[in-house]
């Protein structure tokens, strides 16, 4: 058998370890093994790779199968929307919100300048920017499947790929939203399906692409149907049985499938090859990640999509114009895992807040603390170290990327901003907690081509954890958060002695932080009441030209509002050309909510508010609603905003509306 991974590579782990554990009482997570390596290694035979899945899955299989009796709860995190260079006859534009220059990222809507393309229930729609209409559509719903399936796009060219995000999998007993797919369309002339790819079995995780080359993530559980339990059988009882069927489960449950339609409606199907599955030191084996390929000039080509896989969880992806990152948090795989409650004990709040009806520009901002509590986890077969492990691929080569090395650090990852590759090492940022109440982050700095730590700083929010994290060059920024929200500014430089030069105490906090110039960072997240209560959206602008005393220049606060660019970053759009900001907005009150989109002014010294953007109220059966704004762009001389009724063009100047395009 001819691995297609060095079979035998071994790496120095950042603190590092493997994820073998000793066992810990009552659930609590055992101490790092700091003697191992990681490594990711191919099996030596179809056989072995049998026996070994089937070992680690008996491990951690539990009374309810591969995971609790209830469906988790799912959090979707998980940059820059620069211009983008002009192509022949297109307009100046904005482009989705990614991470990484030069890697675009997955999003519900995407423009070239000249055309805006999104999926909405199922149809693939086209709208000229010129004349701002509709000019092509293409059903993809398939038979017997739901038309409100989410679907993202990656677009090259003539050549969009639409991914149909699966459903939970989980759970046996609980029924998709629906299969997993990616559909390659044409848009050279009246848009067509090319071909359709199914990873059978298998939930989206995320994709990158760099060029036309796109790189699939997704994950698959085994495919073992586990008997009803006897009535009155004890969680023991169950866990054995389940345990017995897992052992006799053969190879075929494991290995990854997928089905590949061409235009021409002929179905091949395929596995993933014994040798082209490799496995960390230690795993689960309660699920397999797979990374398929598409070159989205060249279409669905006699290869497929020239899968590999890992023995491995993986619930972040993180891209580079040369690397694919893979990480996982094993201690969170299979449990139910709930957003963080605040206490709200205390109905005081701060003296002096801004009145609901309109955001307002200061310059400081209440006082404020919180304490924050998290839903209890429920008892599993193993309690894991609290630690992410992290895999990284070259992608520099066309086909299957290829496989460089593997860290393992402390604590877990926020998302993907937790992550960046910068002048040959990864820097990562996570959160380490023993219980609700002693929690410390840490960001650590392994050598990108061994995945060996060479250097970390910790101490980072005694007692907090981490809602945001900005790496941007040389320099790091961190957002903890608890009782205040403490900015902490990184030096980097040093990639051995890495080192907090300054800390910026504030209320409240900031859930996702964006560029702005030299010196100049965006924040935008919730304020705070002085126990802790979120009060309404906040976006501040911070001066950080002087590591050692950042500063907030200004702050806009919403008072009873939420934002959808709190937690996704692709809702986010800055145009630095003029420094327009446009985020989502919803406003609540007992007697109302109004959803749209605030835009504002980000100069040097501070931040104005220049209007809201609203869609046309939707009637229908006597009820009414007005459309949630999803994403915002620029195209020449217009705002264009999404919403699920439609997409509206506004003049970037006064905000005056200057079409409506209904979706529907």
């Amino acid at each position: 058998m001819k691995p297609l991974i060095r079979k035998a590579l071994t790496v120095a782990a950042l603190a590092t370890a493997t994820a073998a554990c000793t066992s810990a009482p009552s659930g609590t997570p055992a101490k790092l093994d700091l003697s191992k390596n990681v490594r990711l290694v191919s099996y030596s035979s179809c056989d072995d790779m049998l026996a070994g899945l089937r070992e680690h899955a008996a491990d951690n299989v539990g009374p309810w199968g591969f995971g609790g009796p209830i469906m988790p709860y799912m959090a979707r995190e998980d940059t820059a929307a620069v211009p983008q260079a002009k192509t022949a006859d297109a307009p100046d534009h904005s482009t989705t919100n990614v991470h990484e220059a030069g890697v675009d990222e997955p999003d519900l809507v995407k423009t070239d300048g000249n055309r805006v393309i999104t999926v909405t229930d199922g149809t693939l729609r086209v709208i000229d920017t010129a004349t701002k209409k509709v000019t092509a559509t293409l059903k993809l719903t398939e038979k017997g499947q739901p038309v409100y399936q989410p679907a993202n796009l990656l677009v090259s060219g003539d050549r969009a790929l639409v991914l149909f995000e699966g459903g939970n999998i989980m759970y046996k007993t609980f029924a998709p939203v629906g299969d997993t797919r990616y559909v390659l369309v044409d848009l050279s002339g009246e848009p067509k399906v090319l071909g359709t790819i199914k990873p059978k079995g298998g939930q989206f995780i995320d994709a990158r692409m760099v060029g036309s080359t796109v790189r699939l993530v997704t994950r698959s559980q085994p495919d073992i149907t586990f008997p009803t339990p006897k009535d009155n059988a004890t969680d023991d009882e169950r866990t054995k049985q389940n345990q017995d069927v897992v052992r006799r489960a053969p190879l075929d449950a494991w290995l990854p499938k997928v089905e590949i339609t061409d235009a021409s409606g002929a179905v091949r199907k395929d596995a993933v090859k014994c040798e082209r599955v490799s496995h960390p030191a230690d795993y689960t084996g309660t699920s397999l990640l797979t990374v398929h390929t598409i070159d989205l000039a060249q279409g669905i080509t006699a290869a497929g999509t020239d899968p590999i896989s890992l023995a491995a969880d993986g619930d972040t992806v993180y891209g580079t114009p040369n690397s694919l990152y893979v990480a996982s948090n094993p201690r969170w795989w299979g449990r139910i895992v709930e957003p963080m409650a605040v206490d709200d004990s205390s109905t005081s709040a701060p003296a002096a807040e801004p009145t609901p009806t309109e955001p307002s520009v200061t310059a400081t901002a209440p006082e404020a603390t919180a304490t924050l509590t998290a839903t209890p986890e429920p008892s599993t077969p193993k309690a894991p170290p609290e630690e992410t492990e992290v895999h990284r691929f070259d992608i520099t080569q066309p086909g299957a990327p290829s496989y460089v090395a593997s860290g393992k650090v402390p604590g877990r990852l926020l998302n993907q901003y937790s992550l960046s590759e910068f002048d040959g090492n990864l820097r990562i940022a996570t959160t380490q907690s023993q219980d609700q109440k002693n929690s410390s982050s840490a960001v650590y700095v392994l050598k990108s081509d061994s995945m060996a730590k060479i250097g970390e700083v910790g101490g980072l929010g005694e007692g907090e954890r981490i809602y945001s994290v900005r790496f941007i060059g040389p320099v790091g920024y961190c957002v903890t958060f608890k009782q205040m929200d403490p900015l902490y500014t990184l030096d980097l430089r040093d990639p051995a002695a890495p080192k907090v030069t300054g800390e910026l105490k504030i209320t409240g906090y900031s859930a996702y932080l964006h560029p702005a110039g030299d010196g100049r960072l965006i924040g935008i997240g919730q304020e705070a009441s002085d126990k802790g209560r979120p009060l309404g959206t906040q976006v501040s602008l911070f001066d950080v030209s002087d590591p050692a005393g950042p500063k907030r220049l200004s702050q806009m606060f919403q008072k009873e509002s939420g934002s959808g660019a709190e937690w996704d970053p692709h809702a986010f759009l800055y145009w630095p050309k003029t420094g327009l900001a446009v985020i989502p907005l919803s406003t609540y009150s007992e007697q109302q909510q109004q959803d749209g989109a605030v835009a504002l002014k980000i100069d040097d010294s501070g931040i104005s508010k220049l209007g809201m953007i609203t869609h046309p109220v939707h009637k229908q059966d006597g009820y009414s609603y007005q459309p949630g704004i999803q994403r915002s762009m620029v195209i020449g001389d217009s705002v264009w905003t999404v919403s699920y009724d439609g997409v509206q063009v506004n003049d970037i100047n006064n905000l005056a509306t200057q079409a409506w395009i209904p979706l529907h």
